[in-house]
């Protein structure tokens, strides 16, 4: 049994729900297999999908769509089709569906925002987040410039994992790595932290859940958790509530160390097991040794 499959889960896990957001389907930098498998492992009550899920900017230059990205719609439609209750809340980059906003198709429903409560109680709004991106929102231009820019960014960050993995090596995200190097990018993202927050705090929301800025985190910000999904075109991550109302940050880089892990100890675990069966049976077909009959007493 290899190594990968030992570390498969056996069964679907029951959660409540799933947020993710920036998969940007339609690029050839989306990670769709891994969302796919991902996606595919649990059993959830509820999946937002926070924004630029489609990549409705980068569809207009060409189209590129793999069948994995088809794929992922379909793992989409076969929770809806089983009972998950499916919120599209659109953002930047599938702006296109904002005119289509409070559609309901079955347990498909097409929103700008949303507002969800925790099972311990808490209301957190569901937001893309572009909204409060100065950039987006008053230099649209530049944005678009960014946005190419960020994409040669995702372009080498897509031949340097392939090389990684061609020597053994995990993924890891070059354009993760410059966005907390960079100064400027350390004051946007905080800037656009604490934005939302005191929207958050203003509207009389616990917390938020938002995507746009592909900086995965959950933290306290005064009276406000602001809890981000991330993206899966680099860091491949998102948010998981439990049956108890905790939410937990799922990254798919720790995944696979810690399946390493549990893989590798089944492997060491293995050998002892055998060598344990081998000792129990070498005794069993062992002969039994006479019992020498006892000398008469003088």
């Amino acid at each position: 049994m290899s190594s990968a499959q030992l570390a498969q889960p056996s069964r679907k896990q029951r959660v409540r729900t799933l947020w993710i957001s920036d998969v940007h389907l339609g690029t050839r930098d989306c990670q769709a297999e891994h969302l796919a498998r991902f996606l595919k492992r649990y059993q959830a009550d509820k999946v937002y999908l926070v924004g630029d899920i489609i990549d409705g900017w980068r569809l207009r230059s060409g189209i590129y769509w793999p069948q994995a990205h088809t794929n992922v719609l379909r793992r989409l439609l076969t929770m809806s089709k089983r009972g998950t209750e499916v919120i599209y809340v659109t953002g930047n980059h599938d702006e296109f569906l904002r005119g289509y906003s409070k559609l309901i198709l079955g347990n498909i429903q097409l929103v700008d925002e949303a507002e969800h409560l925790t099972a311990d109680g808490r209301r957190l709004l569901v937001i893309h987040g572009d909204q409060f991106d100065v950039i987006t929102r008053y230099h649209r231009w530049l944005a678009f410039l960014g946005d190419s820019a960020y994409e040669f960014t995702l372009t080498l960050n897509r031949w340097l994992n392939h090389w990684r993995r061609r020597y053994g090596y995990g993924y890891w995200s070059l354009s993760a790595y410059l966005k907390h190097k960079v100064k400027g990018a350390v004051n946007f993202i905080s800037d656009f932290e604490q934005a939302i927050a005191h929207e958050c705090r203003k509207r009389g929301f616990n917390g938020v859940v938002c995507g746009h800025i592909h900086h995965a985190e959950i933290r306290t910000m005064g009276d406000v958790e602001y809890m981000n999904c991330g993206d899966w075109v680099e860091s491949c991550s998102a948010l998981i509530e439990h049956l108890d109302g905790s939410i937990e940050l799922y990254r798919l880089a720790e995944d696979h160390v810690r399946q390493a892990e549990q893989a590798e100890q089944a492997c060491q675990a293995e050998p002892r097991e055998h060598a344990g069966q081998s000792v129990r049976q070498a005794q069993a077909t062992q002969p039994a040794q006479p019992v020498a009959a006892a000398e008469p007493a003088l």
